[in-house]
Order: structure tokens, then sequence, then C-alpha cells
């Protein structure tokens, strides 16, 4: 009869934390998976949710078959208009996911946006990664460009660089410059440090100026430059050792899927990023993705039976 894993157990992460890198299911399910006596490390038992696993060398099973991790993958996509943010919609709404079936890994978005915005999206299959970016304590900015309603002078410029309160609670103010007046329009730069509810809309009606149209540019430095609405791109070694330096995130960028080196892909269209090093693989073309955009190596994955739970959840995004 095996036995249950002694503390302090020999590994990097909990086993709950390796579910959220990607491997099966959410934290809650492997909760579940762990206290029903049905995971093993090694050849033991685990029954005690604080018990640690290398996912590089620990042998993690459900009901006696071996879980593999998935590789990591980072992309941004170009959020259309009129696109949900959320993995399904009970109204039959497009969504995300409909935009991403051919990336081959399940991924989930890294905050939200609304229905009516487009612009960048970040999706990844590591938790930890997603929680980091979306976390209020770090400040991570994200960049839109909003067209309002009315001339903004420098005293509305003052009111949209106030805090407001969104559910009971205080904004961080946001920078905001003027890029251009047009016919009684005036297009702004905003630049937000949190991702609340709403927030830029919600900023410029208590400013007096309607948001009219709104596209998110950049989150985290994050770019969609190159990219078509509703085409997507894996993230480049480089700006994933900029995000790991300014964010702690990715832990490993040498196990995540990167994109091709310059000269092994097609060349046009390509989505305009900086070349990265990384073994070649032959491009796979898909409705969706911009060409240029790489493979996704094959990942072996297997469920363990229905409702046991499902991947992260975003959070509500501007």
């Amino acid at each position: 009869m095996t036995k249950n894993v002694p503390r302090p157990f020999r590994a990097e992460d909990r086993l709950r934390k390796f579910w959220a890198r990607g491997v099966l299911a959410s934290r809650r399910a492997a909760e579940r998976l762990i206290l029903a006596g049905r995971v093993s490390v090694d050849g033991r038992i685990v029954r005690e949710l604080g018990v640690r696993a290398d996912p590089r060398r620990a042998r993690v099973e459900v009901d006696g078959r071996r879980i593999v991790p998935e590789p990591l993958v980072y992309l941004v996509l170009n959020k259309p208009r009129g696109v949900v943010s959320t993995l399904s919609d009970p109204e039959g709404r497009t969504t995300v996911r409909d935009l991403l079936r051919d990336v081959g890994v399940r991924v989930v978005p890294v905050g939200r946006l609304d229905y009516h915005t487009s612009g960048a999206l970040l999706f990844t299959n590591d938790g930890e990664f997603a929680s980091r970016l979306q976390h209020p304590r770090g400040g991570v900015p994200k960049e839109y460009v909003a067209k309002v309603r009315g001339v903004v002078d420098e005293a509305g410029l003052a009111r949209l660089q106030q805090s407001i309160t969104i559910e009971g609670r205080a904004t961080r103010p946001a920078e905001v410059r003027i890029l251009r007046v047009e016919d009684s329009k005036t297009w702004l730069a905003i630049t937000l440090r949190e991702g609340r509810n709403r927030q830029v809309r919600r900023l410029g009606e208590a400013a007096g100026y309607p948001v009219l149209r709104l596209s998110r540019t950049a989150h985290a430095g994050i770019t969609t430059e190159g990219l078509r609405p509703g085409q997507w791109r894996y993230l480049t070694r480089d700006e994933l050792v900029a995000l790991k330096k300014a964010y702690g995130v990715p832990q490993r960028v040498r196990s995540a899927t990167i994109p091709e080196p310059e000269g092994h892909a097609p060349t046009k269209p390509r989505p305009k990023v900086r070349p990265a090093r990384a073994a070649s693989a032959k491009p796979a073309t898909g409705l969706r993705r911009a060409k240029g955009a790489p493979t996704q190596s094959k990942s072996v994955r297997r469920k363990v039976s229905p409702g046991d739970g499902r991947a992260l959840a975003g959070r509500r995004g501007t």
C-alpha cells in the first residue's frame, strides 16, 4: 500500500500551482483531486494541499495516469470590438476562444477588455504569470487611445487625471495627455496602472467626456503592432526577458514557446516584432493567426474526468 508523502517534500512548487501552470485544471479542481486521494507523486499518494513537487523531475499521476506539463505559452491577441473576453458566452456571442482555436493548448486571458473595447489582450497557460500581471500592487501599465465627445481643455484634462471611485474604492490617478482635437471630438492617450472594471469609460463619464471609442494599445509594454483585429502572435524572447526583469515573470523563459528566428517564417505580412533566438520550426497557418506567427509545439495533456475543474478565470477588465 502506498503511503502519504512525508513533509518536507523535496521539490519546488505546491501541487496546486503545478496545475495553475497549465497542467490540467484550476487550483480548486486540483485541491479536490488531492483531498480525494487521487493524486500521487513518485508513486506515493498525496493528501495534503501543502505538498510540493518539481514538475521537471517528479512523476505526478492522477488515477494512475501520468500528467505531463504542457509547454508554457504567452501570446497577445488584437481583440476586435464586438468580441467577449470570456472563454464562453451564454448569449452565443463570439468569444476570444473562437479566435485562438489554433493555439494548440488551453490559454486564458490576462485580465479583460469589455465587449466594445479593442486592442492588446495577453493570454497564457502560466497561472503565476497571469496572476502577477493582474495584481493591483504590480502597477503594470495598460495604455489606451480613447476618442471622447467634447473638446478637452486644461481644466478637463485635470479632471481626467483625478482619482474616481469604483465599487467603493478610489482608483489610482490615470496618466492622460491630449493627442488631437477634431470636430468636437478629442483623442486621448491614457495609461492605467490597475485593472478596474470599465475604468476608462467611467473616468470619461466622471470628467464629462463620454468615451466613444476605446482601444488598448499596449499591456505591460506588449503591443499589437503588425496585427490586424482578430490576429495573434507569440511573445518574443526579448519581450519575455523584459517582462521577467520588470515583473519577475515568467520564471523560466527557456521553457516557453517562442517565435522562430528571423528568416524561418513567411515574410509578408509579418507582425513587426524584434527577432528572437529560438529553435526553428515550420510555421503553421490558421484562419485567425497572423502570418509569420510560429507553430505551437505538440504537448501531452491528459484529461482526468468531466467536472474536475476548469482553468483560471481572468479578472474583469477595463
